[in-house]
C-alpha cells in the first residue's frame, strides 16, 4: 500500500468538535463510537493541509480541485483519521506523564505495518491487572520509591510501576519520529512514557480531558448573557495522535503526493475549532 504515517503534536489544547453534546459537556471532543477514543476527523486534517499547501498546481493536483469545480477529478491524496496514540496526564512526579494501552499500541502497529514503517517496535508491553503501569527502564522520571517498590501517580490513581525494555523501545522510536532532531524532548518521552490498562485509559478518557467554562458578556453591562455559559472539551497540551496518508496516483504520482505532504510537515498550524482563543495549534511530522 502506498502510505506513509503522519503524527499530530498538540502544542495548545485541541478541540475537535461534534457540535452541540447531550450531556454536561456542551461542546464535546470527537469520540470514535466503539472504543470512545478521541479523534481528529481526515476531513480537517486534509483541509489544514491543503491550506498550507501555496502552489496551486499542487494544491489541486494532490488534493483536489476547489469546490466549485470538485466534480474535475479526485485528490491524489486521501487522509485518515488523526487517532489518538500518547495522552498527557499530570502526575505526582514528573509533572506529566504521557499515557497510553496496549490496545492503542497494537492498534498504532497494525497500521504502522500497513504503512511499512522502519524499525517498528516488535512487543507491545502487557499488563497483569488494572493497578500496573509499565514504564522505562533507568530513565523513568514519574515513579516514586515506595519500600521495595515504585508508584505512578497519575490524577487520583495509585499504579505499581514495572519497568520494561519494551517501553524504552517504544519511547525512543516515538521520539525520533514525533520530535525529530529534538534530543531535549526526545529524552522528556523516555522519562514520561507510561503503558496503563486498557480500562484505566478509558477511565482517563472521560476524567482527565481538558473542560474549560467560557462564557459570553453583554456589551452593555458585562454581564453574562441569557444563555451565555458554556463548557468546552479538549484535548490537552502534548497529546499526540496519528494517521495515514495514502497516495492515489490521479493527477500526480505517488512520489509527487509524498513529497508535497512532506514540504507541509514541521510547521505549526492550527487545526479544529476555537482558533482565536489560541486553541488546536499543531504540528505535523510524517515518518
Amino acid at each position: 500500500m502506498n502510505a506513509r504515517l503522519f503524527f499530530v503534536h498538540a502544542l495548545s489544547p485541541l478541540h475537535a468538535g461534534t457540535g452541540q453534546g447531550v450531556g454536561a459537556i456542551d461542546l464535546p471532543i470527537a469520540r470514535e463510537k466503539a472504543t470512545g477514543l478521541p479523534f481528529v476527523p481526515g476531513s480537517s486534517v486534509k483541509g489544514v493541509l491543503r491550506d498550507s499547501c501555496t502552489d496551486p498546481d499542487n494544491r489541486k493536483k494532490v488534493f483536489g480541485p476547489d469546490t466549485d469545480r470538485a466534480e474535475e477529478h479526485a485528490g491524489s491524496a486521501q487522509i485518515s483519521d488523526a487517532r489518538l496514540l500518547l495522552l498527557p496526564i499530570r502526575s505526582l512526579a514528573g509533572t506529566f506523564a504521557w499515557v497510553t494501552s496496549p490496545y492503542v499500541l497494537r492498534r498504532f502497529l497494525r497500521d504502522a505495518q500497513d504503512a511499512q514503517a522502519a524499525g517498528l517496535p516488535t512487543s507491545v508491553p502487557s499488563l497483569a491487572s488494572e493497578s500496573q503501569c509499565r514504564v522505562t527502564q533507568d530513565a523513568c522520571q514519574i515513579s516514586i520509591a515506595s519500600g521495595n517498590t515504585f508508584q505512578v501517580y497519575v490524577e487520583d490513581l495509585d499504579l505499581s510501576a514495572v519497568a520494561d525494555p519494551a517501553v524504552n523501545t517504544w519511547a525512543t522510536w516515538l521520539g525520533s519520529k514525533v520530535l525529530p532532531n529534538d534530543p531535549q524532548w526526545q529524552q522528556m518521552l523516555l522519562q514520561r512514557l507510561c503503558v496503563v490498562h486498557d480500562d484505566v485509559l478509558s477511565f482517563l478518557l472521560e476524567t482527565a480531558t481538558e473542560i474549560t467554562a467560557r462564557i459570553k458578556l453583554r456589551e452593555d453591562a458585562k454581564t453574562v448573557q441569557k444563555g451565555g455559559l458554556w463548557y468546552e472539551e479538549a484535548l490537552p497540551t502534548e497529546t499526540v495522535l496519528y494517521g495515514l496518508a495514502v497516495a492515489t496516483p490521479v493527477k500526480a504520482t505517488v512520489q509527487e503526493v509524498f513529497a508535497v505532504l512532506q514540504s507541509l510537515m514541521g510547521q505549526t498550524v492550527q487545526v479544529g475549532g476555537k482558533a482565536t482563543v489560541g486553541r488546536g495549534l499543531c504540528r505535523f511530522q510524517m515518518a
